[in-house]
Order: structure tokens, then sequence, then C-alpha cells
């Protein structure tokens, strides 16, 4: 990859994926979005609210590593495109 500062941002990414802490975290998460995701725990509309924005940030941090690779993948392959029409 041209740009070493993009590279070592994915490489640095992939090192914070692959460890164990990293990997408790995303099982934590998981398991506590099953719990608020139950509407029947819901107090008002701003708890359902709350609940959502909750359940925004954890399929965020859920998906990361799937954004990064997709991320990733897709500069490489622009990058390969920009190389053949040179």
């Amino acid at each position: 990859m041209k740009d070493t500062q993009l590279e070592k941002y994915f490489n640095d990414v992939y090192s914070l994926v692959a460890t164990e802490g990293w990997k408790t975290l995303v099982s934590d998460i998981k398991a506590d979005a099953v719990n608020i995701n139950s509407v029947e725990l819901t107090k008002d509309s701003d708890d359902l609210l709350f609940r959502k924005g909750q359940l925004n940030v954890m399929a965020h941090i859920i998906n990361f590593e799937t954004s990064i690779r997709t991320a990733h993948d897709n500069a490489l392959a622009d990058e390969a495109e920009e190389e053949t029409e040179e």
C-alpha cells in the first residue's frame, strides 16, 4: 500500500482486534445487547430512545473489525485499479 499512514492504521487495528481483550469485549457487548434489546424492560419512550442509542454504539463496536477489513480490501482494490490504469 502506497499510503504508509493508512497501512499503519490498518495494521494497528488488526493488532487490536487480534487480542483476547478485544474478543472478550465484543463477547460481553453481544451478551449485554440481548438484555438492552428487551422491550419488556423499557420504562418509557425516553428509555426506549436511550436503549436505541446504546444498541447503535454496540453494533458499531461489534461490526468494527468487519468494517475495517472491508475498508482495507476496498483501499487495496482501488490502489490496484489505479496501477492498472497507469
